[in-house]
């Protein structure tokens, strides 16, 4: 697989097979990853593996969380605080192709709000990331960790591992920051999903769509 294939092919799994990943593999994808590039080259990302009772007590946590409608406080604003074209187009298009991927209906919202429960068992995925930013840095660093974790989902395919970015996870950073003792000055900056991909599961097997080259890309001569 090329540069251009795995760009094209990398997609966001939401369905693994229940299949271990090794240490020795999850090492060799990050080490890899960890040659992407940084202003002044400060490499400012941490990552956390979690796999197991940890990965399972995070998820059992977080939902617990949300079944006492404690509110979602993710430490950074990810998305606009309202939704405008294109994007709000764009949203509500992801949206549709996952659940009529697995042919449920708007008004089905038990099924709706058990399928988004699943971000927060990372998809069942063996394996789960963490991202860990230093509160003291830039919002510079934030372009660079973008650029960390693209690397690590390409690198990822060369071992035949699939991935999913998760911002979904950083909605209760206090949760994960207890179990795993992490420093109240590190913020939670995402997770990922990380294992065997099921491609027997149906919402494996649909893709978002990209804008044209010629929407997204002006010349100045």
């Amino acid at each position: 697989m090329n540069i251009s294939q795995a760009i094209k092919n990398r997609a966001s799994t939401r369905a693994f097979l229940d299949k271990p990943v090794s240490q020795e593999v999850i090492k060799s994808v990050i080490d890899i990853a960890r040659w992407a590039p940084s202003g002044a080259n400060l490499q400012p990302w941490r990552v956390v593996v979690v796999t197991g009772n940890t990965k399972r007590q995070i998820s059992e946590e977080i939902i617990d969380a949300r079944g006492k409608e404690l509110n979602e406080h993710p430490e950074y604003q990810y998305y606009p605080e309202e939704w405008f074209e294109p994007y709000k187009s764009r949203r509500y298009k992801t949206g549709l192709a996952l659940y009529s991927a697995l042919n449920i209906g708007r008004e089905d919202k038990d099924k709706r709000q058990e399928v988004w429960n699943k971000n927060y068992h990372f998809f069942d995925a063996p394996v789960g990331l963490l991202f860990f930013l230093d509160k003291r840095m830039g919002q510079g660093a934030l372009v660079d960790m973008g650029i960390f974790l693209q690397s690590i989902m390409l690198a990822a395919l060369e071992f035949n591992l699939a991935t999913c970015p998760q911002a979904s996870i950083a909605d209760y950073p206090d949760v994960v920051r207890k179990i795993l003792c992490i420093d109240e000055n590190e913020l939670l900056l995402a997770g990922m999903a990380l294992g065997y991909a099921d491609m027997s599961n149906p919402i494996n097997r649909y893709r978002t769509e990209r804008e044209s080259v010629e929407k997204i890309l002006t010349f100045y001569d």
